[in-house]
């Protein structure tokens, strides 16, 4: 069957088969779902009394059926997997919801591509930094399948009568409380994956002076990219890594990767290390971009690698010309002085005999 017979069916299959588990009226309806990094065609599925649903995406799974599986063992799939969702949903205080005082504090911020994401950033408020944007959420709870979320929109903030600024401000005060910004050398993290505390066990245990790559999240890595946008993100990284000036790596969306500006990595070297992780690891639509950052520690300065390297050549340059201007003086005073010191020659001898004159 094609695509579109495909979400007719399974809007109705999947409404009978939670209909006879629930023994309710379960609203079940197809929409598109525009998501950062990626939009799809989705089942929705809802209580008629509530206005929180899930969204099953109809793209994914109309492509499980082309790659062979039944369409009976879909249904049934999609329905647990909505089943489980809906009977697990946070609480929701719709009152709550139209009253931005109370809102504001479950306010988070998220970092996605500006490039990837340029129609949906039409619609929601978002403050850029380089190629990369800053978007807002209201984080509503967790739940089995994750974290709970809204995105705040245009239309949103319209109704709360508050400004792009105002809600930039708040969220920047409220998000370090919801999700605290996290700092951990990558031996640590490696050990956490393995499940081992003592890093010496597998002789990870390195001087934090000599760690040379540390991965920066959220409690939960759920999003934790968004602490680029945290205020005092880049003074504490730069704590982290003794002071100097760093790399920033954009993993995914769930975290960044900071390595020390030390001489032991050059830009290049780095960006071909995050383009090829995108291409070979990170899902698409956890990507950040396939740019590196950079900052320096010492003027304060956050940028695209390229531009701190073209900052960096510049200044060398009038660093050199001033030298050179520098010593064109030098030489110039020096060669006044030495003719300072060498006498003039004396005029001519008023004795001299000229021409036709008889000497006395």
């Amino acid at each position: 069957m094609d695509f579109e017979t495909f979400k007719d069916n399974l809007v109705k299959d999947v409404k009978e088969a939670l209909d006879a588990r629930t023994g309710g009226d379960t609203l079940v309806e197809t929409r598109t779902v525009d998501k950062m990094n990626e939009t799809y065609d989705a089942i929705t599925v809802k209580p008629e009394d509530s206005i929180i649903g899930v969204n099953l995406n109809a793209t994914a799974l109309y492509k499980e059926y082309e790659d062979g599986r039944s369409y009976d063992s879909i249904v049934e799939g999609a329905a647990d997997v909505a089943d489980n969702a809906l009977k697990s949903r946070p609480e929701f205080d719709v009152d709550a919801f139209s009253d931005y005082s109370k809102m504001k504090d479950s306010l988070a911020m998220e970092v996605v591509s500006k490039d990837r994401n340029a129609d949906l950033l039409e619609t929601v408020p978002h403050k850029d930094i380089e190629d990369m944007s800053v978007v807002y959420r209201f984080v509503i709870g967790d739940t089995a399948q994750g974290t709970g979320t809204i995105l705040v929109t245009n239309q949103m903030i319209d109704n709360y009568g508050i400004t792009a600024d105002q809600l930039h401000e708040d969220a920047v005060k409220n998000a370090p409380e919801i999700r605290p910004l996290v700092i951990e050398g990558m031996a640590e993290v490696l050990a956490k994956q393995m499940g081992v505390e003592d890093l010496e066990m597998l002789g990870l245990n390195i001087p934090p002076e000599q760690e040379q790559m540390f991965v920066a999240s959220v409690e939960g890595n759920v999003h934790g990219a968004g602490v680029l946008a945290y205020e005092d993100f880049m003074d504490k990284a730069s704590e982290r890594v003794g002071g100097q000036s760093f790399f920033i790596l954009p993993s995914s969306i769930h975290e960044l990767l900071i390595i020390p500006d030390n001489g032991n990595f050059d830009l290049k070297s780095l960006e071909n290390m995050v383009k090829e992780v995108n291409a070979t690891t990170v899902d698409p639509a956890d990507q950040l971009t396939d740019n590196v950052y950079h900052y320096d520690a010492q003027d304060k300065i956050f940028e695209l690698g390229g531009k701190f390297v073209e900052r960096q050549a510049e200044k060398e340059t009038k660093i050199h010309e001033a030298s050179e201007k520098k010593s064109l003086l030098g030489d110039l005073k020096a060669a006044k002085d030495e003719a300072a010191k060498t006498p003039h020659k004396e005029a001519a001898d008023i004795g001299t005999k000229t021409k036709g004159e008889a000497a006395l």
